[in-house]
């Protein structure tokens, strides 16, 4: 059990290594950077102050260094050894709060597309019709070297074209599946669940988005979702 245990541990930090290395070729200056559509990395040599941002869904993993997200009156810090979702596109704040000139914060983002997730969902059999629709729009877990291998395997395809092309959509319904199948599946549910709650949730926050500038009622956001004006705000707050 102990030999297992060791040979796990180092697959784990091999992959973490190469990670931190795919992007750091991808990034060399400090900043946050798209190299693929739905694919971003980061890097930042030293912490950063507090930073305000708007999170759409998404899967967050860092190679190395670690980051701290507030949204409402909660704080999620992930490192290297624990990846984050967001479900629901929600504002926050950020701040990376380890990262040095020799060992500069390093993270990798993937958009997560409802679409995607949905058809992942159907096709693996992953369906709870009694999923939680009340989850929270962000969490943190502890990373599994199954879905850390994948992202590096996908990391490895980007400055391919023709691998990106090929391999990239099944490394990402990979990476799908994984998440579906590990301690965040209830929140990979969640943002999959066409019509339910959170859906509607989002197209709430997608409505505040687009009409920021404008007056903005509950009664009339909970009508445009055929929800009360009572039920809206318990859910909206919830997500």
């Amino acid at each position: 059990m102990n030999d297992i245990r060791y040979q796990n541990d180092k697959r784990f930090e091999l992959d973490r290594e190469e990670l931190a290395e795919l992007i750091a070729h991808a990034r060399q200056h400090d900043g946050n950077h798209d190299i693929r559509p739905g694919i971003n990395v980061g890097r930042y040599s030293s912490p950063t102050e507090l930073y305000h941002g708007f999170l759409d869904p998404c899967l967050c993993v860092i190679a190395e260094g670690a980051k701290v997200l507030t949204l409402g009156d909660e704080s999620y810090r992930y490192d290297s050894a624990h990846y984050m979702i967001a479900t629901v596109g929600v504002p926050m704040i950020a701040q990376v709060i380890e990262a040095t000139q020799k060992r500069p914060y390093l993270s990798f983002r993937l958009t997560l597309d409802p679409a995607v997730v949905a058809s992942v969902m159907i096709e693996s059999g992953a369906i709870d019709a009694n999923a939680d629709a009340s989850v929270r729009a962000i969490d943190v877990s502890k990373t599994d070297m199954e879905l850390l291998n994948a992202i590096v395997r996908l990391m490895r395809t980007v400055e391919r074209e023709d691998e990106f092309q090929s391999l990239s959509p099944l490394i990402t319904r990979e990476i799908i599946y994984r998440l579906l199948t590990g301690s965040q599946s209830s929140r990979m549910r969640h943002l999959a669940k066409l019509g339910g709650q959170s859906h509607r949730m989002a197209r709430a926050v997608k409505t505040i988005r687009e009409q920021f500038d404008q007056q903005l009622r509950i009664e009339d956001l909970a009508r445009e979702l055929s929800m009360s004006a009572s039920g809206f705000h318990a859910h909206f707050k919830a997500v």
